[in-house]
């Protein structure tokens, strides 16, 4: 069949029956398609053809407009009319208008007329017009006998109709034309699936052929949910009606419901049919599947509401090698049938993806562990137990101990000879031709660090400008700006890829067991002994695959082989590991007695112990310390509240009840994110030193992988502190390693915490289902305060407001805060 009238066939009606005829023009045959012979009763004798064309005709144009139709009727030589004449006698149930021109041009050579099918009144005095749809095109043309072509081709006259003829037809027309409709539901339109709005939707993922279109279904209330809802009804119709609605004979790309096993009812499209067999595709599930032609049913209207649930997604970072069969495998075996979180990268028709396994107390990032699939095994460094490994360089110490190790290998070796090719590359291509354009977690790319390239991984993304890399072959973790990131040239990626990492996690192995958390005087002496040290040495004491972790003798090459004057035996030494003295926090209002507990010295404990390290701080509302002890010259300029009576665009960052909440001035959000990211930036790069820590001072902490401006309110066991996010309101516990000095160029912004209370209800005491309802209501949203009143203070965290809240969000409706609690503590004294 001619590829453009497949275009022709595919564009019809699916779901009408249809009839197919054969015409042999210039030696080959072309299939055409076209309505059954369910028209024909309208066409009983050549008398009543003639009638039936004479008031379709008419009842399209008025008596009124006949002299301006004929006129028009001239443009359409007589000619060309014999010859589609000719062509329709061909056709005895009807030929589809717009595959006319297809016919016309094959059995007579010549170009068919541009506007012929734009008016088909035009050729009313040669064919009746059966018109379907609204779509001028979408129209079936009927033959009239020869001899009333001949007439109507040399005639003048008018025709002349009855009106009660002209009733009658009209009315038998109209009850056909909403038969068809009821029986070809080819003209619903299936809406588009719109991919969800939420951060994280869930997928299942089906099938796929390569990592470029990977079959999904979105799982949810509007989606899976629906999907199984309307099987259900599809099975209970269908059940009611298990013959009547039976294909005859179906038609490519026409939508239809299949009787599947364990009597499910789902929709498919017809792919291709042959003899008794017809091959469909479950739009709802993304596979195919060869079925006998005696399960499939026309299917119904009601049925065509819900968007095609399968829908295709591209995987992140596998663009390039989206056919390779062994990604393609491992991809397949690791995700067909299961369910995943996904990150939609880019919305578009195929959006693209990063999935993550969230079954597990980690998330595991899919695109990832498939991609380790194109490691080069033969280059993978496999240690060995009790073996002694020389020429060590150990690349990164963390502030718990554990130890990255360069251990000369082929990998290494290989790694080296790509960089160089890479450095030589972009000697002569200019490297700010490869920005990153869309940084995602997971995805690999080069970082410039010390004059050379270097392997990174994106751990963390946290804006545009800002994210978390981590150094592939060193182990090192830092914050770096996105702009600083390139693309790795596609011609290098595979060779980039293959090469596993070259970092080797290690522990000092047999440490005494009281030595517990690190200090920072001991991560400190550990850097300063061995950090990038070129001769260093290990012996392997046990490896933990599980973990991915090795336990090492370690020697500088002074010391190598002595196992008593290893870094292991070293740094035991107790000046080492002397920990601070304990500074606990008072979480007493001012002039109250203390909270009683057992002692002092246990208190933290217990809370760390207990898991409440964010909780307890949130729970408790500290009384603010005397803000005397911070100079105020060290302080940002305070920020300007509005007087009472003034309203005010705030975002809720905390919410713990109606009596003590946090906002944040809206429109300072952008300046505040902005102030995040320079900070993340800036104490990535900074040298992370111990520090002396006072109670009542402002520091920069980090705090989730982002750096805040705080207040240390107290500093606990085990090189713990207390800290009051100055900008967001929060009360959070901190390792002291993660505290750094607040530098000047962090302090132009003022703070942005400002504590409330609401207006306008009267409670001293707030039940926990009180807070709860408070809390789901404004935390974590935009919200209009209108302020009653101002407590101001000259410290930022001292100061207060008490405010209504209101929320815009409803187009018609604004929500006073106040009022929702006022008659929920109504229904609820009801209740009790």
């Amino acid at each position: 069949m001619d590829p453009s009238m497949t275009r022709t066939v595919a564009s019809q009606p699916k779901n009408a029956v249809h009839e197919v005829e054969k015409v042999c023009t210039g030696g080959h045959t072309d299939v055409l398609l076209y309505p059954a012979k369910k028209m024909q009763h309208l066409v009983k004798s050549g008398i009543d053809h003639e009638k039936t064309s004479q008031n379709l005709t008419s009842s399209k144009a008025d008596p009124l407009l006949k002299p301006v139709m004929e006129t028009k009727s001239a443009f359409l030589n007589s000619d060309f009319k014999q010859k589609v004449a000719e062509i329709l006698f061909k056709y005895s149930n009807g030929l589809w208008a717009n595959a006319l021109p297809k016919v016309y041009e094959d059995t007579y050579k010549v170009t068919f007329p541009e506007d012929a099918l734009n008016n088909l009144d035009l050729l009313s005095d040669i064919c009746t017009v059966n018109q379907i749809s609204d779509s001028p095109k979408k129209a079936i043309l009927y033959a009239k006998p020869q001899k009333y072509i001949d007439e109507n081709l040399n005639a003048t006259d008018s025709v002349h109709i009855h009106e009660d003829l002209k009733i009658m037809v009209e009315q038998e027309c109209s009850q056909l034309m909403e038969k068809t409709k009821e029986q070809c539901p080819e003209n619903i339109f299936v809406p588009p699936l719109i991919i969800p709005a939420e951060a994280s939707p869930s997928v299942l993922v089906v099938e796929l052929n390569n990592t470029n279109e990977v079959v999904i279904r979105y799982v949810g209330k509007d989606y899976s949910a629906a999907q199984e809802l309307m099987e259900d009804e599809m099975k209970e119709y269908y059940s009611q009606n298990p013959t009547v609605l039976l294909i005859q004979s179906g038609s490519i790309g026409q939508l239809v419901a299949v009787h599947a096993e364990e009597d499910a009812w789902l929709r498919a499209q017809i792919i291709s049919v042959e003899d008794n067999r017809i091959k469909v595709c479950y739009v709802d599930y993304g596979f195919s599947e060869i079925i006998e032609n005696n399960k499939v049913y026309k299917l119904g209207r009601r049925f065509y509401s819900l968007p095609f649930q399968a829908a295709k997604c591209k995987l992140a970072g596998m663009e390039v090698f989206c056919d390779d069969p062994v990604l393609v495998k491992v991809v397949e075996s690791q995700t067909c049938g299961k369910i995943f979180a996904v990150e939609i990268l880019e919305k578009s028709d195929i959006p693209l993806v990063v999935l993550y396994d969230t079954s597990g107390e980690d998330d595991i990032n899919i695109n990832v562990t498939c991609l380790k699939a194109l490691c080069d095994k033969s280059l993978e460094l496999h240690l060995q137990a009790d073996a002694l490994y020389t020429n060590v360089r150990v690349t990164n110490v963390c502030s718990d101990g554990t130890l990255y190790c360069q251990v000369p290998s082929k990998g290494l070796a290989k790694l080296c000879e790509i960089l160089q090719k890479l450095e030589d590359y972009f000697h002569y291509k200019q490297a700010s031709e490869y920005f990153i354009s869309l940084p995602f977690c997971g995805k690999i790319c080069l970082f410039p660090c010390k004059g050379k390239w270097a392997r990174v991984e994106i751990t963390s993304v946290h804006s545009s400008r800002a994210l978390d890399v981590q150094f592939m072959d060193t182990g090192t973790v830092a914050s770096v700006k996105v702009s600083e990131l390139r693309d790795i040239p596609s011609q290098f990626l595979r060779e980039i890829i293959a090469v596993p990492p070259q970092a080797m996690k290690c522990c000092l192995a047999d440490l005494p067991r009281n030595i517990g958390m690190w200090t920072p005087d001991a991560v400190l002496w550990l850097r300063d002994t061995v950090l990038n040290c070129p001769d260093c040495s290990i012996k392997v004491a046990k490896l933990d695959d599980s973990k991915g972790i090795a336990y090492i003798y370690l020697f500088t090459p002074k010391n190598f082989p002595d196992p008593d004057r290893s870094i292991n035996r070293q740094i035991t030494n107790a000046d080492l590991w002397k920990h601070q003295k304990d500074v606990f926090l008072s979480v007493a209002p001012s002039g109250a007695s203390p909270i009683k507990g057992k002692s002092d010295t246990i208190l933290a404990p217990e809370l760390i112990g207990l898991g409440l390290k964010k909780s307890f701080m949130g729970s408790i509302k500290p009384a603010p310390e005397p803000s005397s002890v911070v100079p105020t010259l060290d302080m940002p300029p305070l920020l300007p509240l509005p007087k009472p009576g003034e309203h005010m665009d705030v975002y809720i960052s905390v919410a713990c009840h109606p009596g003590h909440f946090v906002v944040q001035p809206w429109q300072e959000i952008h300046n505040l994110e902005v102030l995040m990211e320079e900070m993340i930036l800036y104490y990535s790069m900074a040298e992370e030193r111990p520090i002396a820590v006072k109670k009542n001072n402002l520091y920069a902490a980090k705090v989730e992988n982002k750096w805040h401006r705080v207040l240390i309110k107290g500093i606990l066991t085990n090189g713990l502190v207390s800290v009051y996010e100055l900008d967001y309101g929060k009360h959070e516990l901190v390792s002291i390693r993660k505290v750094q000095p607040l530098v000047d160029m962090f302090k132009k912004l003022p703070f942005q915490a400002i504590t409330a209370q609401l207006a306008g209800v009267k409670c001293e005491q707030w039940s926990e289902e009180a807070s709860i309802v408070f809390r789901n209501h404004v935390e974590k949203k935009p919200l209009v305060a209108l302020i009653q009143a101002v407590n101001e203070s000259t410290s930022s965290w001292d100061r207060k407001i008490v405010t209504y809240l209101v929320d815009t969000a409803l187009p018609d409706t604004d929500i006073w805060i106040h009022h929702f609690m006022s008659q929920y503590f109504v229904a609820l004294s009801k209740v009790n």
